[in-house]
């Protein structure tokens, strides 16, 4: 995929956040009041947590499978994250920018470093929790993990929150009414920026902008 982001009539929005954070309920929020946008499927080994499917969630892999697709230069982005592998279908990325979809990714940080190097124009949103007590607490609540997964994931959350400041944009997810409309404005305003308004009206770009 190339960096020259002037064919691209989409934009793309890296969401990340440490486990716990809020992360998918923000963004299943903001797919149900915002229509034009389309969320990445992205491939993982990882089980099926209870009521995932196959195709609508993730793409599950086996661990042979993955590694296939990703020695055939299959994936956008790709990382091991807690023991299990994730990856970014490349094609079908470019596919939705190039016809002028928004592209929602929900993705950790080590994800983000390799998009933002591939395509620079890739916006990095990061969540933040209202606190590390806080985000225990909703790890907890949830009822998904084990004590020893609880733990790995605080110890990861830590490392995550130390790449905050290379997202465009943070918001914290105290109030979540907030945060949901903090990433509305965001995705307004990436409609906005010059180079996927101009891909998008080439016709008129070429009329009023004479050589």
């Amino acid at each position: 995929m190339t960096s020259n982001h002037t064919q691209y009539q989409g934009s793309m929005l890296m969401i990340v956040a440490p486990s716990g954070a809020g992360k998918s309920s923000l963004v299943n929020a903001l797919l149900e009041k915002d229509f034009a946008l389309q969320l990445s499927l992205s491939c993982t080994t990882r089980a099926p947590r209870p009521g995932e499917l196959d195709g609508r969630d993730y793409q599950f892999l086996s661990k042979e499978d993955f590694i296939a697709r990703r020695d055939a230069g299959d994936f956008l982005e790709w990382a091991e994250v807690h023991g299990n592998l994730y990856g970014t279908s490349k094609s079908w990325i470019e596919a939705q920018m190039t016809k002028g979809s928004d592209v929602l990714l929900e993705i950790d940080w080590q994800g983000a470093q390799q998009i933002r190097r591939l395509i620079p124009q890739a916006l990095w949103v990061f969540i933040f929790p209202p606190s590390i007590e806080a985000l225990e607490e909703r790890l907890r609540k949830r009822g998904q993990d084990d004590e020893a997964t609880i733990l790995r994931r605080l110890a990861a959350a830590q490392i995550e929150l130390h790449h905050a400041h290379e997202a465009d944009y943070l918001v914290i997810n105290d109030s979540f009414a907030q945060a949901l409309a903090d990433l509305q404005q965001i995705i307004a305003a990436s409609r906005l920026r010059a180079a996927p308004m101009m891909a998008r009206n080439p016709a008129l770009v070429k009329r009023l902008v004479k050589d």
